[in-house]
């Protein structure tokens, strides 16, 4: 009778042991949502359906943001791709980030940011998260103490260098520190597509880790130029438009940039509803959080014709502006039964509040020197906290710019080469589309700004503007 008494007690202990541990597990699990954020390359606001595309299919990210939370007023990093990248990895934006422009390293990379450098995936990856960067990164070069690898990601796919992510059949990619070679596109070959290898490598990632916490940083390099595609993508569009061929250059010769250009948009479309499909396959769907955005406005290389398409959905300006069209991006959240479907929020936020954001959705705690401030609340559907403004400068070839947003209105000051030079003003309540400077009619709001770009910069080395203010 008292060894049926043990034993009675040492089972009862065992399940509750294992209660608890289960117990632990489970509240763990729900703690720590897997994330994925999918950022395309060069895609303007206006190129979706669900922003007002007309021609360009976007079925799958249409049916993502009915599910989800569409935004109207969320802000890229900068308007070229690796200052953009770095103030999305590190929350700062680029008054105070590392990389405030496109600065490339021979033969391969670009700028590397310092080997302290904290980026969101660092704090993911002290959390227990799995983390993985597929796609293109552009923000050091391999072996740098900016890797992927050095960054916080415990697995990289892809072009370590944003100049090689020009071209979409090449001969190698980076899978973490070696190179993978692509025989079938030596000599001139196209026969590896490089962004479907992106999305298998992404899906494979996602299955490797659908048992434990991963966030994945899928940063695809399309609808960048150049504008090449399969035959068997480009055919749905082909034929369909008027057509101006580019010659090449730089990049690919292209008889259907028209064409091209859609069908890389519909094509990374079909791949995000693969994604999504894969993850209610694996019951993952509620314990997921999907973002997607663009790193910056349309380019207008490779033969493109932004206009043609509005993808600047009306705004003005594209790649390489400071005005709404190359700065202001589509944005969109689905967590299936977490946040409210249908939603479209008018909250004005940008890249560097995504670090914050991703730490309160893990359970982490966020730095205290981000510039970014979180937008959980407003998925969430609670109360908001808001920005005083935002700032950007950028420093590229059209010269020196800088700009804030500000409540309603928006500066802009192009060309920083002397003490007071010109800055623009732009009421967005009444002129979305930044069509009336009202510079003239309101200089008490113009010295503001003007103090602000002054107070806002932080002095950089790397990038000095023409004129140091």
């Amino acid at each position: 009778m008292k060894m049926n008494q043990s034993l009675l007690l040492l089972v009862t202990s065992l399940f509750l042991s294992t209660s608890c541990v289960s117990s632990h597990k489970s509240k763990l699990e729900q703690a720590s949502p897997n994330i994925i954020y999918i950022l395309a390359d060069d895609m303007g606001y206006g190129d979706l359906g669900c922003y007002g595309q007309k021609i360009i299919e976007t079925p799958n990210l249409d049916l993502m943001a009915s599910e989800g939370v569409r935004f109207t007023n969320h802000y890229t990093g900068s308007t070229v791709c690796a200052p953009s990248r770095c103030a999305l990895l590190t929350g700062k934006h680029t008054g105070h980030s590392v990389v405030r422009g496109n600065k490339e390293i021979q033969p391969e990379g670009q700028m590397a940011m310092p080997a302290g450098t904290r980026t969101v995936a660092h704090l993911l990856q002290e959390a227990g998260y799995s983390t993985g960067c597929v796609g293109k990164w552009g923000l050091g070069y391999p072996g740098s103490e900016s890797d992927p690898l050095n960054m916080g990601f415990d697995y990289f796919f892809g072009y370590n260098c944003q100049m090689k992510a020009h071209h979409y059949f090449p001969e190698y990619l980076w899978e973490n520190d070696q190179k993978i070679f692509y025989p079938e596109n030596s000599k001139g070959q196209q026969k590896m597509y490089s962004h479907d290898e992106t999305t298998r490598k992404a899906i494979s990632f996602i299955k490797e880790n659908k048992e434990k916490p991963f966030f994945l940083y899928l940063a695809y390099a399309i609808p960048h130029a150049e504008l090449v595609i399969p035959e068997e993508y480009l055919a749905k569009y082909k034929g369909e438009f008027a057509e101006t061929p580019f010659a090449g250059g730089h990049y690919g010769k292209q008889n259907y940039p028209r064409a091209a250009y859609a069908a890389m948009i519909s094509h990374l479309d079909s791949d995000v509803g693969k994604l999504n499909s894969l993850l209610k396959k694996y019951g993952l769907d509620e314990n997921t959080i999907v973002m997607f955005a663009s790193d910056n406005g349309p380019h207008v290389e490779g033969g493109n014709d932004p206009l043609f398409f509005k993808s600047s959905g009306g705004l003005r300006g594209e790649k390489r502006s400071l005005y709404e069209g190359g700065i202001r991006t589509p944005f969109i959240v689905k967590w299936s039964g977490k946040i409210k479907s249908g939603v479209v929020s008018e909250h004005v936020s940008a890249f560097w509040d995504v670090f914050p954001t991703l730490c309160d959705i893990a359970g982490v705690k966020a730095p205290g020197d981000l510039d970014g401030i979180s937008f959980y609340p407003e998925l969430m559907g609670e109360k908001q906290k808001n920005h005083e403004l935002l700032y950007w400068e950028f420093h590229g070839y059209t010269g020196d710019k800088q700009a804030i947003r500000k409540g309603k209105w928006k500066a802009v000051r192009n060309k920083i080469i002397e003490v007071n030079s010109q800055i623009e003003l732009y009421d967005l309540e009444l002129d979305p589309f930044e069509q009336n400077d009202v510079s003239e009619q309101f200089p008490e709001i113009i010295n503001d700004m003007r103090s602000l770009f002054d107070k806002t910069h932080v002095q950089s080395e790397e990038f000095p503007f023409e004129y140091e203010l």
